[in-house]
């Protein structure tokens, strides 16, 4: 049974640091692109990040990049997301996600309804 756990979140004030682990299980990992998905009260989810386990290539949201960095611990199973600076707006359920044969850049173009292994997510709130 795929499991995706994530955790870390929480309340930060605006230009701190939050770190978010995700634990996999259930699959190989290193064949899998992990990625982050982000979701504001009352938007839609939203791509953050990914990351080819394989091969370590990275993709960001053009509006993040300097401030969030993915990485993997393939030993571990697990993917993390450290968020740098952060800014009220980045206030979001942040999710886990695991996608077999998609490229990190293929971020920007991808169906949410392809993606059939999610975490439940953690809360990130911060505040001005």
């Amino acid at each position: 049974e795929v499991q995706l756990v994530e955790s870390g979140g929480g309340l930060v004030q605006a230009g701190g640091s939050l770190r978010l682990s995700c634990a996999a299980s259930g699959f190989t990992f290193d064949d899998y692109t992990m990625c982050w998905f982000r979701q504001a009260p009352g938007k839609e989810r939203e791509g953050v990040s990914c990351i080819s386990s394989g091969d370590g290539s990275t993709y960001y949201e053009d509006s993040l990049k300097g401030r969030f960095t993915i990485s993997t611990d393939n030993a571990k199973n697990t993917v993390f997301l450290q968020m740098n600076s952060l800014k009220p707006e980045d206030t979001a359920v942040y999710f886990c996600a695991a996608a077999p044969g998609l490229l990190p850049t293929d971020l920007p173009y991808v169906n949410l309804n392809d993606i059939d292994q999610w975490g439940k997510g953690t809360l990130v709130t911060v505040s001005s």
